[in-house]
């Protein structure tokens, strides 16, 4: 099953909606949620380029070794506005919110937001490099 075991992680879980989700409901309406929490199980079955020591969202969950899967802590999950393109998102997330990352892959793609105990506010937008692996730019929101 792909549930947190840690309780450190449901209280990330909890304060990602109530300091990213809940206000982007509020103002833009409807969220759909296309990838939330994800147990070391679940990122061994996605053959999508993801990277689980970056990305947050894994929250704080252990490694079978016993280290947490992402040392960044907090938990991520990538989101659309129903309507909206996430570049506004984008935007109000890096003015009005309290963030730790934000990766932006495109106006009608999801967006990435994650909150952690750095509250880093780095944002960037993931754009094709020479080799065609997508890179961060800093974002200008």
């Amino acid at each position: 099953a792909n549930l947190p075991r840690s309780p450190q992680t449901w209280s990330a879980i909890k304060q990602l909606a109530e300091t990213i989700l809940d206000p982007l409901v509020d103002q833009f309406g409807p969220l759909e949620l296309t990838y939330g929490f994800a147990s070391s199980e679940l990122s061994r079955r996605i053959s999508a380029k993801i990277a689980p020591k970056l990305d947050q969202h894994a929250g704080h969950e252990p490694s079978p070794s016993g280290a947490l899967i992402c040392p960044r802590r907090g938990q991520a999950c990538d989101l659309r506005a129903l309507g909206t393109s996430s570049r506004d998102v984008a935007a109000y997330v890096v003015q009005h919110l309290p963030f730790d990352r934000l990766y932006f892959y495109g106006a009608d793609r999801p967006l990435h937001v994650s909150i952690g105990p750095e509250n880093a506010k780095y944002a960037c937008e993931m754009r094709p490099g020479p080799s065609g692996r997508l890179m961060p730019c800093r974002l200008v929101a």
